[in-house]
């Protein structure tokens, strides 16, 4: 298809479905699982919702990665406009040592082109992403994780956190069992074990929260 050709239009089902995953994108800066779109829009199965993405993916409106439960992506969502390159950074942190803070200098790979404000909560700096836990979250190895620095979080939402010495990228589950606090960091791999997390015997601190995703090949 000729770029400057209009793309072909949406019917209102997937319509539907492309503000599902825009909306999604821009709340949490991750895509929707299929499981999860058939849910909010009464699917029989997560194969119906394949179908519809498939659809978009061929009128050039999404982009679909094999493989993963969350591998949608827009189309140029990861091109940074020119005047952010040129004018705003965020660091990149990659290996954090032991016990010290992980903006700390000597923690800092560089200084990647980037607009905080590109993510919908704002971003703080950049972790470069080792190992494949989150891979169904559409979280690779080499990947730069955009992280907003807090301590507040809620179920469900993909942290930063610090586990006695090791930074580690999960999602957040805590709860109240009969012995008390319970937090878990649930991997979105299946080879991965989920880590449980006891807070009168583990030190865990929230490093911040997941709000983007940039891979680099796209910088």
């Amino acid at each position: 298809m000729d770029k400057n050709t209009a793309k072909p239009k949406l019917t209102a089902r997937q319509e539907e479905i492309l503000s599902l995953i825009t909306d999604a994108i821009s709340r949490s800066g991750l895509p929707p699982t299929r499981a999860e779109i058939a849910s909010r829009l009464g699917f029989a199965s997560a194969n119906a919702a394949e179908e519809h993405l498939r659809a978009l993916a061929r009128k050039g409106y999404v982009e679909l990665t094999p493989g993963t439960s969350r591998g949608i992506k827009l189309p140029k969502q990861l091109n940074l406009p020119i005047p952010a390159l040129q004018q705003l950074t965020l660091p990149l942190i990659g290996r954090v040592a032991a016990g010290s803070p992980i903006l700390a200098v000597e923690h800092i790979q560089k200084q990647v082109p980037c607009d905080p404000s590109l993510f919908d909560k704002g971003a703080d700096y950049l972790l470069k992403v080792r190992g494949m836990s989150m891979r169904d979250a559409g979280i690779l190895d080499g990947d730069y994780l955009a992280v907003k620095k807090t301590s507040e979080v809620r179920n469900g939402e993909i942290v930063v956190a610090r586990l006695d010495d090791e930074v580690t990228v999960k999602r957040w589950s805590q709860s109240k069992g009969p012995h008390g606090v319970k937090i878990e960091l649930i991997a979105e791999n299946p080879d991965f074990e989920n880590i449980i997390v006891d807070p009168r015997r583990d030190e865990i601190t929230v490093e911040g929260l997941a709000v983007g995703l940039i891979r680099p090949g796209g910088l």
